[in-house]
């Protein structure tokens, strides 16, 4: 956030690339999450850094830049207002995620069980039946809620690593929570 309160886009795709690079330890059941977001956060890269970049700074200037296509929901004149969405909704994804590894219980509920409720719940909206199907198939090859962790945070003991992965999804809430506002706040939550 820049201090009148809006998403600089490039310290958000900072923000992405190190997620990206926290998640790819974790295995092949986040393969396909993380190329996915890479090819997004690849493509916003290339409008921050384009020949238009004057207007792809902030957020605010992103969709001020692409207003007539937010206004007329035409996708192709709003690329980077659409991959920002994309981003955003994965970005939920990730931090429930995390969030439900980091503090699940002992014989509660697995983390391929938790991590699958987070994607019911952030992503599984706006997919269509075949990509909800095979997410739910990945699921259930997740490794343990112990793997996860050393995974995530290899050395260190479970009461640590589920400090480090509750502090990281404290942080991606805190970045979901406030670029949600600012979506909600220029009509850019049902852009797709």
């Amino acid at each position: 956030m820049n201090p009148e309160g809006d998403v600089e886009l490039s310290q958000y795709l900072a923000g992405w690339r190190e997620l990206v690079r926290f998640l790819i330890p974790l295995g092949s059941i986040y393969a396909f999450a993380t190329s996915e977001a890479f090819a997004k956060v690849t493509a916003l890269e290339a409008l921050v850094h384009g020949p238009e970049a004057a207007h792809y700074t902030s957020l605010a200037t992103m969709v001020a830049w692409e207003q007539p296509g937010i206004a007329s929901r035409d996708s192709a004149r709003c690329p980077g207002s659409l991959t920002m969405l994309l981003l955003h909704r994965a970005l939920r994804w990730s931090q429930l995620c995390l969030h439900r590894v980091a503090t699940g219980t002992l014989g509660g509920p697995d983390a391929g069980a938790q991590c699958s409720d987070a994607y019911g719940t952030a992503l599984a909206p706006h997919h269509p039946w075949l990509v909800r199907q095979a997410a739910h198939l990945a699921f259930l090859a997740f490794p343990g809620r112990s793997r996860l962790l050393e995974l995530a945070c290899p050395g260190a003991r479970e009461a640590e690593a589920r400090a480090a992965l509750a502090r990281a999804a404290g942080t991606l809430e805190d970045v979901y929570n406030r670029t949600q506002t600012l979506l909600a706040e220029r009509g850019l939550l049902e852009l797709a």
